[in-house]
């Protein structure tokens, strides 16, 4: 069953198209990557997913309940949150107000958001920076901290965008551990990357984009190996990698 349907989505800047007539669908409990070359209109997808940019045309479904053109807010609190490429956390209050900011979306009662943010925390390994600023945490922490928020907000599908972006081997082996972790609860989540070491670790479809249409989908190692992936966007160089 597919909990986010999207259907000829297409976005125009101008005379350039960003998105052009993309068809996709995010099965319930499943992580699917979206990959492709810088420019190819990966991130504009999301903003128009989540309501930061109107469609041009298409529609997209949540639950089979249209969301085109809503408003981000009424977005979230129907269960379709993302996570942003350049992280963003509230630099001047605590760590844990900032997730508290995400639990009261669900939970009124403050002693009880309080509570859900605390072991969100611990569950992302932030649990020794509850009271730290957030404006004190290095990027991988902060990236953490991203996750955290939108975890907070109980979500029904995750749109992940570069967060594994800027980190090194051994913290990247950390984000797909905790995605793994998030998987096993059951959620459902729609994931850009770069890092084609974690796509190919948590992703169980990959969905390639070039000039905003798509090019290939499939299991990701049937897609790594598609000559028109290869060429736009890996390179030969990483089939030799692979090998």
């Amino acid at each position: 069953m597919s909990i986010l349907k999207v259907e000829n989505l297409s976005k125009h800047f101008g005379g350039l198209t960003a998105v052009d007539d993309l068809c996709f669908e995010l099965k319930e409990g499943e992580i699917l990557g979206l990959i492709g070359p810088n420019g190819a209109g990966k991130t504009t997808v999301f903003n128009c997913l989540t309501g930061f940019l109107p469609l041009d045309q298409g529609e997209v479904y949540l639950e089979n309940r249209s969301i085109k053109n809503r408003k981000p807010y009424e977005i979230s609190r129907l269960g379709l949150v993302r996570t942003f490429q350049i992280v963003r956390p509230f630099l001047n209050i605590s760590v844990l107000e900032n997730v508290l900011v995400g639990s009261m979306l669900r939970e009124p009662s403050l002693k009880k958001a309080r509570e859900a943010s605390r072991n969100i925390l611990q569950f992302v390994g932030l649990g020794k920076y509850m009271q730290a600023p957030a404006g004190s945490l290095a990027l991988p922490l902060r990236k953490r901290l991203e996750l955290a928020k939108t975890l907070a907000t109980q979500p029904k599908v995750l749109l992940l965008d570069e967060v594994m972006g800027g980190l090194i081997p051994a913290e990247v082996d950390e984000i797909i551990r905790l995605l793994r972790e998030i998987h096993k609860q059951g959620m459902s989540i729609l994931l850009i990357e770069h890092v084609m070491r974690g796509v190919m670790a948590v992703s169980q479809r990959v969905l390639v984009i070039n000039y905003g249409r798509k090019i290939a989908e499939g299991l990701p190692q049937e897609v790594v190996a598609n000559p028109e992936v290869i060429e736009a966007y890996l390179g030969k160089e990483f089939l030799s990698a692979q090998g």
